[in-house]
Formats: structure tokens, C-alpha cells, sequence
């Protein structure tokens, strides 16, 4: 009797300690299926302009702007991307923007690159406060410094030139060099110590070592530029007055401007698409290292 109430108390214990893993193994799967509810919900949502605007650059002008939107239209006008390419130089702002690009991804990311190991590995008396002012412009809005700017250009003689548009970023971007050396501090210096006494210098122990361990953050640097410089309209608005030295976003906003009179915003669409097609291909492409630098990023130490 007394063996028979001994596994009746085990048997009733095992499952009072069943019954609360089964409800909190319930409340996690709720809240994980809200969590991802809300994200296709939001994921959707991003994405409703993008599908818009995709499924207008193949819809005739009569159903672009319908009430309500329709995403499939009656009849696909693929003539739109061909008249796009007769109407729009495509071609000749995407080399204007690419000449751009290429020179602030190469300078912008190098220098910043530079100037964060130098506040890493190097410590001096001024290395605090010069960090400090550093910082400090980050808090200036940029609208502050484009009348300065401009003049100080105009002066130099720079302006309807690509020069303003490379060289304010040439000498390092403030958040960059933050980012940058952070992650450098997160490296061991125990690395630059054996390469010291192996008879490496500092430029040795930056280019041999330091540069390729930091390979997913200057890759996501300088992505980041890229996406920055192949969409910025603000600059190339106030310095460039030759139709021919316009950038694609310039080009695309003298496109519309020119079409004020005529309705084809099937055109304008189509030319809107074909210019997210680079930024997009390059994310594809370097995906991995993108989230290996946010992963990494994530565990930066101050």
C-alpha cells in the first residue's frame, strides 16, 4: 500500500512539473508567431512603394495613379524600359554616378580607416580631446555647412565640378572613423607586439594585419558610402549645372522636370527601377560580409 501512494505522489509530481513546461513552451510559441506576424506585417508594408512603383514602370499612364491601386496591370508595357532608354541617358548618369562613387568609396573608406587606427593604436596626450572634436562634429547638422561650404568652393573655383562632391569626404567621415576604431580596439594588440618584434612598422602591422582582420567593416563602410553617394540628390543639385556632368539621381529629377508637360510616368518609373538595380546587386553580393561586420559591430567594447 505504501509502494502503491509513493508512485502515486511520484507520478502526480511529474506531472505538475510537465504541465508548467507545456504552458511556457505554449506562451513561447505565441509570442514568437506574433513576433514574426509583426514582421511580415512590417516587411510588407516597407515594400508596398518598391511593388508600386515596379508595377507602375510596366502599367499603361491611364492605370498608374487608379483608385484603388491596382499592382497587376491589364495589359504589361514592356515598351516602357525601351522608351526609357531612348528618352533618358541612362548609360551617361550611371558613369557620372559610378566616377563619384568609386572615388568616395576608395578615399572615404581609406582615410577614415587611417585616421581610426591611429586613435586605436596610438596613444598621446592629445588622442582624447582630438577624438572628442571628432565626435563633436557629429552633432553639426549638414544643411549647417552647405552655404560655407558652397562659398568656399565657389571661391576655389570647384563648382559645375565633381571636386566638392569627393573631397569633403576624402579626409574621413566622423561616424566611420568611430565605428572603425572601435572595432580596432576589440583586436588584440598582442597581434601588433608579435609583428613589432619580428621587425614589422606600424605601416607593415596596418596593411598585414590590422586591414584584414577589419575586412567586414570596411566592406560595410564603404557599402554604406556607396548607397550614400549613388542616392544623393542634395549635392549634386547645388554643385553641377552641365546636364552632362549630371549623376543619375540629378538626371532622374531633370527627367520628370522636362516630362512636366507630358503624362509617361511609365517612363519615369522604369528609369526609377533600373537605378536600384546596382545598390541592390551589391548587396546581394556581399551580404555575408555586411552581417559579419553587423555581428561583429555588435560586440564592439568602448
Amino acid at each position: 500500500m505504501t509502494q502503491n501512494n509513493n508512485q502515486l505522489i511520484t507520478n502526480n509530481q511529474t506531472v505538475a512539473t510537465i504541465e508548467p513546461r507545456s504552458g511556457k513552451k505554449k506562451k513561447e510559441i505565441i509570442l514568437l508567431t506574433l513576433k514574426y506576424l509583426i514582421l511580415i506585417g512590417a516587411t510588407v508594408m516597407f515594400m508596398l512603394p518598391l511593388a508600386w512603383t515596379i508595377s507602375g514602370s510596366v502599367k499603361p499612364n491611364g492605370e498608374i495613379f487608379n483608385v484603388p491601386i491596382t499592382f497587376i496591370p491589364s495589359e504589361f508595357k514592356w515598351e516602357n524600359y525601351v522608351n526609357m532608354l531612348e528618352a533618358f541617358p541612362m548609360i551617361k548618369y550611371a558613369l557620372n554616378s559610378s566616377i563619384i562613387v568609386a572615388f568616395n568609396v576608395v578615399l572615404n573608406t581609406a582615410s577614415s580607416f587611417f585616421v581610426a587606427y591611429g586613435f586605436a593604436r596610438f596613444k598621446h596626450k592629445l588622442n582624447g580631446p582630438l577624438f572628442m572634436i571628432v565626435l563633436a562634429t557629429m552633432m553639426i547638422p549638414e544643411h549647417v555647412t552647405l552655404v560655407p561650404q558652397f562659398l568656399l568652393f565657389s571661391k576655389l573655383g570647384w563648382v559645375n565640378t565633381y571636386l566638392p562632391l569627393i573631397v569633403v569626404g576624402a579626409f574621413g567621415v566622423p561616424y566611420k572613423i568611430f565605428l572603425m576604431r572601435q572595432f580596432i580596439l576589440t583586436l588584440p594588440k598582442e597581434l601588433d607586439e608579435s609583428a613589432y618584434m619580428d621587425g614589422a612598422n606600424s605601416f607593415q602591422v596596418l596593411t598585414k594585419i590590422i586591414a584584414p582582420l577589419c575586412l567586414p567593416i570596411m566592406i560595410t563602410m564603404a557599402i554604406m558610402t556607396f548607397n550614400f553617394h549613388w542616392n544623393d540628390f542634395l549635392g549634386p543639385l547645388i554643385y553641377l549645372r552641365d546636364p552632362e556632368k549630371f549623376p543619375l539621381q540629378l538626371g532622374l529629377y531633370a527627367l520628370n522636370g522636362e516630362r512636366e508637360t507630358m503624362t509617361d510616368y511609365g517612363v519615369v518609373f522604369a528609369a526609377s527601377i533600373t537605378a536600384l538595380i546596382p545598390p541592390l546587386v551589391l548587396f546581394l553580393a556581399l551580404q555575408k560580409h555586411i552581417l559579419s561586420g553587423i555581428k561583429l559591430g555588435g560586440s564592439i567594447k568602448g
